[in-house]
Formats: C-alpha cells, sequence, structure tokens
C-alpha cells in the first residue's frame, strides 16, 4: 500500500483489500467519468440504515418522527463534513485542476460526499458487519450525546410540521434561476404555501440552502418563532 493510502487507512480504522475501491472513493466527478458518484450512492443508503438502527435501538419508546429528526442530524452534511476534517480527508482527495484550484478539498458538499463514498468502498471491501463497526466507532461520541429532547429543527422541517398542524398544504419549493460556474452556483428558489399568494424567493450557494432560507422567512411571516432553527445545507 501507499503511503497516502496508509495513513488514511490509520486514520479511518480500516485498511481497504482492494486498494482500487479506496482510490474511487476518493476521486471526485471533477477529476473525470470514473469517479466516487456511485459509491456515494451506496455509502448514503448504508449508512442511513447503520444510524436508523443505532437508533432504533439506542431509543426503544422513541416515536418514528423523533427518530427520523435524529437521524437527519447524524447524517447530514454538515456532521459529514466534520467527521472528514476529523480524519483530514481533505489531503487525500482525488480533485480535478479547477476543483483543486478553487479549494476544493475544504468544501462541506465534497467532504461529505466522500465519507459517503468511503462507506460504500468499506462495504464492498470488508461487508456489513466491518461498515457497521466503523461507522459506529466514528459516531460513537455524536450518538452518545443524544438525547430525546427535541433536537434543533431546520427551517423546512419547521415549517412543514406548521403546516402540518394547521392541517394546511405543504410547501412547495420550486427553482427559478441557477447562475455562475460550477463551484460558485447561486440557486434561487421561491417557495409557495396557500396562506400567502406572493411567493417567496430566496438564494443560497446550494438548492438546499436557498430552501431553507426561503423557510425561514416564510416562518417570520406566518408568526412562528424561527430563533431556534438552523438553516445550512441540508
Amino acid at each position: 500500500m501507499n503511503n497516502p493510502l496508509l495513513k488514511l487507512s490509520q486514520r479511518l480504522g480500516y485498511t481497504f483489500k482492494d486498494e482500487a475501491l479506496a482510490t474511487l472513493a476518493l476521486t471526485h466527478r471533477s477529476k473525470g467519468g470514473h469517479n466516487n458518484e456511485r459509491l456515494e450512492f451506496l455509502g448514503d443508503s448504508i449508512l442511513n440504515f447503520i444510524i436508523a438502527e443505532d437508533l432504533f435501538r439506542r431509543f426503544p419508546q422513541a416515536k418514528e418522527g423523533k427518530l427520523s429528526r435524529l437521524r437527519a442530524r447524524m447524517v447530514k452534511g454538515q456532521t459529514l463534513a466534520a467527521i472528514a476534517r476529523e480524519f483530514e480527508l481533505g489531503d487525500f482527495l482525488l480533485l480535478g485542476s479547477g476543483e483543486s484550484k478553487s479549494g476544493g478539498h475544504r468544501r462541506d458538499s465534497i467532504l461529505a460526499d466522500t465519507v459517503e463514498a468511503l462507506i460504500g468502498a468499506m462495504y464492498l471491501d470488508g461487508g456489513q458487519n466491518v461498515v457497521n463497526e466503523r461507522v459506529l466507532a466514528w459516531y460513537a461520541a455524536r450518538l452518545n450525546s443524544l438525547t430525546l429532547e427535541d433536537p434543533i429543527k431546520d427551517p423546512k422541517t419547521r415549517l412543514q410540521e406548521y403546516q402540518q398542524g394547521n392541517h394546511s398544504s405543504l410547501p412547495k419549493y420550486r427553482v427559478l434561476n441557477v447562475e455562475g460556474p460550477t463551484n460558485e452556483q447561486v440557486f434561487t428558489v421561491e417557495c409557495t404555501i396557500p396562506e400567502y399568494a406572493t411567493p417567496i424567493i430566496a438564494k443560497g450557494s446550494s438548492r438546499r440552502a436557498a430552501e431553507q432560507t426561503a423557510a425561514s422567512e416564510l416562518l417570520k411571516l406566518l408568526g412562528v418563532d424561527d430563533e431556534h432553527t438552523t438553516g445550512g445545507s441540508e
């Protein structure tokens, strides 16, 4: 095993039998057609299952909605990016020249996607038991700190729950425009609910971020306390 992969294995706590899988998991789409997107797709599903099963066993009295919110906190992009930084994963990313020059090795979305790709690669390389053990080890402190007190909900979640509680139609989001180069895109979205004839327009560095901002503005218009919500890319 070459030195970079050896260092990565030490940080992950797992040594790949198939080094090509590890390399593929680290390869961003900006590097070319042979990249980590398929592994990311697989890893996302595996991560959601592992966290869901742990929460199911950890909180036997919790209802589905609360478990879903706790899981969302654990698997959101910000959490994954934080885990990636704990491994200093940016040092190992394989990026195209443009993405590398623009600081892609520090970008939350790329770091988060790579963690998911590595989970997918570990599953293919070592099997379900191995990937379960590793993921739960990575998440141990975060999972142990969870309680059944209401987790902080993001604006989109709070707006949806508010509408449901008032037996009204759910918010509808639509992308109006995407502008700028790939690594600096600005998304413009609108959010509509029956209570307001005029759509709320918001912008963000990702579709999700723009939707969160729009939802937050609507919560304020509805007079719902938004002090404890969090935005971000999720």
